[in-house]
């Protein structure tokens, strides 16, 4: 077990990453690296029992979808409001959570936050940028964020919290019991968003 894994003190979280479309092996990696099994969530079945989801990235539209045609749109945004499953979405994930993104897709409105698509240009204008962390992500060490059709934050409720900077630009967020990233932390070595994710998160959701 990493020394960035949950406590054992604490309840273990039962992770799921959503499977459907988009880049779910990475996360699922990045959560083995800190001794976490992540389940593959393809189904509602698949959906119980878990205390964490993440909504990858990927093609937002079409993921929103495929939860719609599985039948998991409306039971995880149940789920979270209930206090039951906490979120984590990245890229296209991100957009699915926030509140607004100009009306297409619709999302889950479960974090109080505006985003633009790809804000930051197609997929030939993908970049890698350093990043500036909050106190509770900076361990001294750099951390680069890969940007690939990346949204971004334009507008964030009073109650979000900034946890990364790209210059002035926002462009990882969280609330009680959800995370966002504009960028993929998945697709790096560096499991510092999983763990927080886990560490904090668990504790927010009831």
């Amino acid at each position: 077990m990493s020394a960035n894994a949950p406590s054992r003190g604490l309840a273990e979280p039962r992770v799921g990453v959503v499977g459907l479309q988009g880049a779910g092996e990475p996360h699922r990696a990045a959560f083995a690296r800190l001794g976490v099994d992540a389940r593959d969530v393809r189904s509602l079945h698949d959906l119980e029992g878990l205390t964490h989801l993440v909504l990858p990235g990927g093609e937002s539209t079409t993921l929103h979808h495929l939860l719609r045609l599985f039948g998991l749109w409306e039971e995880i945004g149940a789920r979270h409001r209930a206090g039951e499953l906490a979120l984590f979405g990245t890229c296209a994930g991100a957009i699915l959570l926030a509140r607004h993104s100009g009306g297409k897709p619709p999302t889950l409105g479960v974090l109080d936050a505006v985003l633009e698509r790809n804000a930051y240009g197609r997929q030939a204008d993908s970049f890698v940028h350093e990043l500036t962390l909050a106190p509770e992500l900076d361990d001294g060490s750099a951390l680069r964020g890969v940007f690939i059709r990346a949204p971004r934050f334009t507008v964030l409720g009073p109650d979000v919290r900034v946890l990364a900077r790209m210059g002035d630009d926002p462009v990882a967020v969280a609330t009680a019991g959800c995370v966002a990233a504009a960028f993929h932390p998945e697709l790096t070595l560096d499991t510092r968003f999983h763990s927080l994710f886990l560490r904090e998160h668990c504790l927010a959701v009831r």
